[in-house]
């Protein structure tokens, strides 16, 4: 029952606007042209389906996005504690990293694709690089608020470097580092339709862009549903993570 409650309250928005808009494309209240109805998606997807477009710039997109996610993690997790651990360290990397947070991804593809060169290095470096600051930044908040305490007694049981990261640092910043994905995945997947918008040939982002030059509506709304479960899938992946490692933090 808690759980038909609980989807009834996410989807009764979404479930209302899509109505009204059906209805308001139906009676002629807003232009076809513009907006569509939403049942004339089904049809196009199923036939940009059938065609092959649509596997392909999906396979694209998850490529590149799930790519890019994995090596930013990887990266910017022990890059976060080690910053939020050692003073030297957060001293001379955090002001670097928090300046490259702020700057829009866009900005920095040509400079890497003239040190890379045009083909999917500059793209995936570029996605990578999203998920890996906000994650490093994330771990190092997490990682200067564990407790004193726990150092102290790890310290004083001649614990290394290796089993503080795992068995004191890591573990205190779970919550954090749930957060830090969740924030990772907005990034990076706005960094990947950035991309595939401006230089690449596939890729949902691709598809908006060829879908705005040539008026097609219905690709353009399709590509942005898209985008959105992308990230809904995402957002109830990391729910379920959560509740599994983090259960005392989980919240209904």
């Amino acid at each position: 029952m808690m759980d038909v409650r609980r989807w009834a309250t996410a989807l009764w928005l979404p479930a209302l606007l899509t109505v009204v808009w059906e209805a308001a494309a139906r009676l002629g209240w807003l232009s076809p042209l513009f907006f569509p109805p939403p049942s004339s998606l089904i049809p196009a997807a199923v036939r940009l389906w059938k065609l092959g477009e649509l596997p392909l710039h999906l396979g694209a997109t998850a490529e590149r996005f799930g790519l890019g996610m994995l090596i930013g993690c990887a990266l910017g997790i022990p890059a976060g504690i080690l910053m939020g651990s050692v003073r030297a360290a957060r001293t001379s990397l955090e002001p670097t990293f928090a300046a490259l947070y702020t700057l829009p991804k866009i900005a920095l593809l040509p400079l890497l694709m003239l040190i890379l060169g045009i083909g999917e290095s500059p793209r995936l470096t570029l996605v990578s690089a999203a998920a890996f600051l906000t994650m490093a930044l994330q771990l190092t908040d997490a990682a200067k608020a564990v407790a004193p305490l726990h150092l102290d007694i790890a310290r004083s049981c001649r614990a290394g470097a290796w089993l503080m990261f795992r068995r004191i640092y890591l573990p205190a910043s779970m919550p954090q580092l749930i957060t830090g994905l969740r924030l990772s995945v907005s990034r990076a997947l706005l960094a990947a339709i950035s991309v595939e918008f401006i230089s690449c040939p596939e890729g949902i982002g691709s598809m908006l862009n060829m879908a705005w030059q040539t008026f097609a509506p219905d690709k353009l709304y399709l590509g942005i549903v898209i985008v959105a479960l992308f990230g809904i899938l995402a957002n109830a992946m990391l729910r379920a993570a959560e509740v599994l490692l983090v259960p005392w933090s989980a919240k209904p």
